[in-house]
């Protein structure tokens, strides 16, 4: 007799190893613990780096604050001392030789009433006349409004040209033997590819509406009339630095033909020349000229986000600058 469970019914031990028919249950389920696991780890991947992003975050908003807030008070400090402000490399719209960051150290210094004197340490090569002109003006504004508080400058390893500048309006400048101070005088450079493009084959296709808006274009010749109105701005900002060393100096200065003529000397030479009135320190000069040994820096110290921002600012401001003018701008250096 045949067995109809055998005959009716397949058999059961085939189907369980047929690749085809029970494993996809099984393929399925693979497939969703194994995505299920790929999205956790995705997760726990983005909490940490939004937890990290937050440490980040919470880490310079504390630095930004503590160094706003430990840098100095408003208040007053009431004991007697020697303020000092220190102007580092070169003289431009960012850094410790700008504007915004020397003025608002000279009215802190010049207001406290515990300050007997100023002292503006410079260590510069130079830079632009507008900072310097600016730092100038408000030394003299200040100088008016206290009278009976001095502000001298304490000369390191250089002083020249646009930190010069500055120097000149001050009481009186200290020197080291070796400092090198001087470089009255203004230059506007560049560079001109006429040539080069020439031999190159590269044809300059500009296009402008006035017929000055090349000026000093280096990749179109120098034309006469661009090149004299340039002299001509050149001369007219050294007339200006030639007024300031002249105001600031007065009878102290022995003027020679190469006094503005852009050179450069050591600082014993410059005491000779009437240039400086000194040796000194900022130490010595506390000491032995402010009789106030105390020396409190008054000197604006930026923190590290407003470098950074300030810095960004910079170079997308100046890259738009030269995109727009395409030439270099006078400096007192």
């Amino acid at each position: 007799m045949t067995d109809e469970t055998s005959t009716n019914y397949p058999d059961n031990s085939r189907l369980a190893q047929s690749p085809t028919v029970g494993n996809w249950e099984r393929e399925t389920l693979e497939k969703l613990v194994f995505a299920t696991i790929k999205e956790k780890k995705a997760a726990r991947h983005w909490s940490i780096f939004f937890k990290l992003s937050f440490l980040v975050l919470a880490f310079f908003c504390l630095w930004a604050f503590f160094d706003f807030n430990f840098s100095g008070s408003d208040d007053d400090i009431l004991a007697r001392h020697t303020a000092l402000i220190e102007i580092n490399g070169e003289i431009d719209s960012e850094g410790s030789g700008s504007a915004d960051t020397v003025l608002p150290a000279l009215n802190k210094a010049f207001a406290d009433s515990g300050s007997a004197a100023v002292i503006l340490r410079i260590n510069s090569p130079g830079g632009s006349p507008v900072q310097a002109g600016i730092i100038v003006d408000e030394i003299l504004r200040l100088k008016k409004g206290y009278p009976k508080k001095p502000l001298y400058v304490v000369v390191d390893e250089i002083c020249a040209s646009g930190g010069y500048y500055i120097a000149a309006a001050a009481d009186n400048i200290y020197v080291n033997k070796a400092s090198i101070v001087g470089s009255v005088g203004v230059l506007m450079d560049g560079f001109g590819f006429t040539g080069t493009m020439e031999k190159l084959g590269v044809e300059r296709r500009l296009l402008t509406a006035g017929e000055n808006k090349g000026f000093l274009d280096p990749f179109s010749p120098q034309s006469a009339k661009h090149k004299a109105h340039a002299q001509e701005m050149l001369d007219e900002i050294h007339s200006q630095f030639i007024s300031v060393v002249r105001a600031g100096r007065g009878k102290r200065l022995k003027e020679t033909p190469e006094t503005f003529s852009g050179l450069y000397w050591t600082g014993a030479r410059a005491v000779e020349m009437g240039l400086a009135d000194g040796y000194g320190t900022v130490d010595t000069v506390a000491r032995d000229i402010v009789k106030a040994e105390d020396i409190i820096d008054y000197t604006t110290h930026e923190g590290l986000p407003e470098r950074v921002l300030k810095k960004f600012g910079a170079s997308v401001g100046g890259g738009a600058v030269k995109a727009v003018s395409g030439t270099a701008l006078p400096r007192v250096r």
